[in-house]
C-alpha cells in the first residue's frame, strides 16, 4: 500500500513538472525568471538608455519581481534584432523588443531582409512620442529649407530600414531636394560627430520637448533645425514642417505615410503567439512603471518627456500602417532608396 501511494505521488509531481509554461498563470510565471529586453541600437542611443531605464523600474510592477536585462543587437537599421525578436526569441514573454519606430513601414514596404510582420507582434507600448526634423550645421550654405532645390546638402545617414535615413531619401527622390546622402554611420551621436567636423553638414534625427536631450546641439549655435517631417510644425521650433513643400496630392499621402512612423515613439513589443495573459501583465506592468515615481524622477533628471502610449493604441497604429494603399507603398519604397 504504502509503496502504491508513493508510486502515485511521484506520479502526480511528475505530471505537475511537466505542465507547460504557456499553462502557468501569468502572476506565477515570472517568479525567478529573467527578461531580456532586445535593443537594435547601440549603448548609450536613445533606445538603450529608455529601455536600461525600464529595466531598472519595469520589474518592481511584474508579480514574482523577475530581473531585467538589457542585450544591445544592433544592425541594418535594428532589422537584425527585430528578425530575432520574431523568429528566434522565446515566445513565452520572457523576451520582448524595443526595434525602431520605422520597422512597420520597412515591412510593408517589403525592405530587403525584412522577415518579420509587424502586425503579429504583441505590442507592450511606448514611454514617448519624439518629432522628426532635419539638423543642419551652422556653417552650412544651406540657409533656410527652399534653398535645398538650389544648392546640394552632404547628408549623414544610417541603415535603409531606418527613419533617419528614409526620410532623407524622401526628400531627395519625392520632393527633388539636392542632397547627397552618405549612409554607413552607426547612431545619431556618429552623425552629430561628423557634422561637427564638417564631414557632412546635415542629418535626420529627433528632437524633444523644451528639455530635450538634443536641445543643447541648437541652443550652443553648433546646428540648427531646418524644417519637421510631421503634418504641422512643432510648437517652439519656428520653423515649416516639410508639408509645405509638397506640390501634390501623392506626395502628401506618401510623406504622411512616412510621419505615420514617428507617431509610434519608441515602440516595445513582445513576439508573436505569447499567451495572452502575459500580454496584457506586461502592458499593465509597463504602464504603472511609466506612472512609478522614481522612474518619473529619474527620466526627469535625464530631460526624458514622457508621452505614454498603450499597447492598443501602438498595435492600432501599427495596422494602420500595414493597411496603406499598395499603391501609395509601391511609391514610398522606391522613392526612399538610393537612386
Amino acid at each position: 500500500m504504502k509503496a502504491g501511494r508513493t508510486a502515485a505521488l511521484v506520479a502526480i509531481g511528475s505530471a505537475l513538472c511537466a505542465v507547460p509554461a504557456s499553462a502557468q498563470p501569468a502572476d506565477e510565471f515570472y517568479k525567478g525568471k529573467q527578461v531580456r529586453i532586445v535593443v537594435g541600437s547601440t549603448a548609450g542611443g536613445d533606445y538603450d538608455v529608455w529601455a536600461r531605464l525600464l529595466a531598472r523600474h519595469m520589474t518592481r510592477h511584474i508579480p514574482g519581481n523577475p530581473g531585467i536585462i538589457v542585450e544591445n543587437m544592433p544592425g541594418a537599421g535594428t532589422l537584425v534584432s527585430t528578425n530575432h525578436v520574431f523568429n528566434v526569441a522565446p515566445r513565452d514573454g520572457t523576451v520582448i523588443g524595443m526595434p525602431s519606430r520605422s520597422m512597420p513601414a520597412a515591412a510593408v514596404m517589403k525592405v530587403a531582409n525584412v522577415r518579420f510582420d509587424p502586425v503579429k507582434f504583441n505590442w507592450i507600448g511606448s514611454p514617448e512620442v519624439n518629432h522628426l526634423v532635419v539638423y543642419i550645421n551652422n556653417t552650412s550654405n544651406v540657409k533656410k529649407p527652399a534653398d535645398l532645390f538650389q544648392h546640394e546638402l552632404v547628408v549623414g545617414a544610417t541603415g535603409l530600414a531606418q527613419g533617419i535615413t528614409v526620410g532623407p531619401y524622401l526628400l531627395k527622390n519625392l520632393l527633388g531636394m539636392k542632397l547627397k546622402i552618405v549612409t554607413g554611420y552607426r547612431s545619431p551621436g556618429d552623425m552629430a560627430l561628423a557634422a561637427s567636423r564638417n564631414e557632412i553638414e546635415a542629418f535626420a534625427n529627433t528632437i524633444g520637448g523644451a528639455a530635450g536631450a538634443r536641445r543643447p546641439w541648437v541652443e550652443n549655435g553648433q546646428m540648427r533645425v531646418l524644417f519637421n517631417f510631421e503634418p504641422e510644425p512643432v510648437p517652439g521650433l519656428g520653423v515649416p514642417t516639410v508639408f509645405a513643400f509638397a506640390k501634390t496630392d501623392e506626395q502628401r499621402k506618401i510623406l504622411t505615410f512616412f510621419a505615420s512612423n514617428v507617431l509610434l515613439g519608441r515602440p516595445i513589443m513582445a513576439p508573436p503567439e505569447v499567451p495572452a495573459d502575459r500580454v496584457r501583465l506586461l502592458r499593465r506592468a509597463f504602464e504603472a512603471a511609466m506612472k512609478d515615481p522614481a522612474l518619473l524622477k529619474e527620466a526627469e533628471a535625464m530631460s526624458f518627456e514622457i508621452a505614454l502610449q498603450s499597447g492598443e493604441r501602438i498595435a492600432e497604429l501599427v495596422a494602420g500602417i500595414a493597411a496603406t494603399s499598395p499603391e501609395i507603398i509601391s511609391r514610398a519604397e522606391r522613392l526612399s532608396r538610393p537612386d
